[in-house]
């Protein structure tokens, strides 16, 4: 029986079909999205439980994209295994997000400088004390400075990596907005810790999707096919990461 970790359980792939930089939407349509509009001869690598991940070329950098699936647990399994077994050095989730701020409307772009989570991903590391999961510095300030370019409106911060989609507590996501907490998602935080757990790098970029300020709200297929800023930011970063 071969002792090589791949493929895994989750991962039909071999490293070299993985670039160094993944980005890594929620979900798989939105990851075939960005592979069909965005990539130059996209070739499909992974497709285990439909989950669907393509490597390309853009704008002549080697880029893949794989979608995560929904929550913590579901990211916390594809980015350790791109992070530890296929030698990916950078993963950029580029997903969707529940605005917690009325200055933030939908459609903006927001960076998780930091995540706040609920939920148990961090029990598994036996630490003395509470960790603060953050993003990679160096994605952050290259997606930025991406996001400057473009003229994106956007913001940067803390976010809230959630759990629970549906609360049994409707107040309870908007107690996070008192300490300046941006915006909901459901990923972030597990990403950030298995990158540094890893010694590797991890980013969320996010465009909100919808306000549980206002109630604004915006469409599955909108947000599958229409969130093209953020995708092309994360694009970009992809590209200047390569250089560096």
């Amino acid at each position: 029986m071969s002792n090589k970790p791949y493929p895994t359980p989750h991962i039909n792939a071999k490293p070299e079909d993985f670039a160094k930089t993944v980005l890594m939407p929620g979900d798989p349509k939105r990851s075939e999205f960005i592979a069909k509009n965005f990539l130059d001869n996209p070739v499909l690598v992974n497709d285990v439980r439909g989950v669907h991940g393509y490597t390309g070329t853009y704008k002549g950098t080697p880029v893949s994209v794989m979608a995560s699936g929904m929550g913590m647990p579901a990211i916390g399994i594809y980015s350790y295994e791109l992070f530890n077994f296929f030698d990916v050095d950078n993963i950029i989730r580029v997903g969707s997000a529940g605005s917690l701020q009325p200055h933030i409307h939908v459609r903006d772009v927001v960076f998780g400088q930091g995540a706040c989570f609920q939920g148990g991903f961090a029990q598994q590391y036996h630490l003395p004390g509470e960790i603060a999961p953050i993003a990679d510095y160096t994605l952050l300030k290259t997606a930025i400075a991406q996001a400057e370019k473009q003229g994106v409106n956007y913001h940067v911060g803390n976010i809230l990596s959630s759990d629970m989609f549906y609360n049994d507590d409707p107040t309870d996501t908007m107690k996070w907005a008192k300490m300046g907490v941006m915006a909901v998602e459901m990923e972030a935080a597990a990403l950030y810790m298995n990158a540094a757990r890893a010694g590797k790098r991890g980013l969320c970029i996010c465009t909100i999707s919808d306000s549980l300020v206002t109630h604004e709200v915006t469409t599955a297929e909108e947000r599958q096919n229409t969130f093209t800023q953020m995708m092309e930011i994360a694009l970009d970063t992809a590209v200047e990461m390569a250089k560096k």
